[in-house]
């Protein structure tokens, strides 16, 4: 029996390794079709004008803050009012929210719950009159001032229909809802 040293073995190893590689390369099976998506999900938001992209990140995330903010404020608040416009605010808010996933083009990524973390965060630890001094005065009224911004801005600068769509039919209820909270905060004597 013939021995051979390391360095033989690991030479030859390698030699026949790379008089494989052509013919396996020539075996690997093409992309499948379940690859397609990423890439799709890739051109599509590629494609995607920078302020439909905008509205996407600003306009959810808006919108998730609001949504998540009535939800402190129906569980925190101990004044009826406040805790009845924060129940509608739930209501028309989780529907804007599924209204832009809904309309968002095919591929493209929607956070589905990305708050703002800082704006939750102001109201975290506050209680009766002062949850609900801070939550008119900087979730429903300021807070609602950017909503309307992100919307009004994709029905002024957006591209895509679905977006824009959701944005137009979406804005008559946030100016609904900004309108009942203005009404709120001067019928407990704070700005607004």
């Amino acid at each position: 029996m013939t021995r051979l040293s390391l360095a033989s073995l690991i030479t030859a190893s390698a030699a026949g390794l790379f008089a494989v590689t052509p013919g396996a390369r020539a075996q690997t099976p093409a992309p499948s079709a379940s690859a397609a998506p990423s890439a799709t999900a890739a051109a599509a938001t590629g494609q995607l004008h920078e302020a439909d992209k905008t509205f996407i990140a600003d306009g959810t995330q808006t919108v998730a803050t609001q949504r998540d903010a009535a939800r402190i404020a129906d569980s925190r608040s101990t004044d009826r009012e406040v805790k009845a416009f924060a129940e509608k605010l739930v209501a028309d808010y989780t529907k804007l929210s599924d209204s832009m996933r809904a309309a968002s083009p095919r591929g493209v990524d929607v956070p589905r719950n990305d708050p703002d973390a800082a704006a939750l965060g102001s109201i975290d630890n506050l209680r009766g009159a002062d949850f609900d001094k801070t939550y008119i005065e900087q979730i429903a009224l300021a807070g609602q001032q950017k909503t309307l911004s992100a919307f009004q801005a994709e029905i002024a600068s957006g591209r895509d229909a679905g977006l824009k769509k959701a944005a137009t039919e979406g804005l008559p209820v946030i100016q609904a809802d900004y309108a009942k909270a203005q009404q709120l905060a001067k019928r407990k004597h704070l700005a607004g």
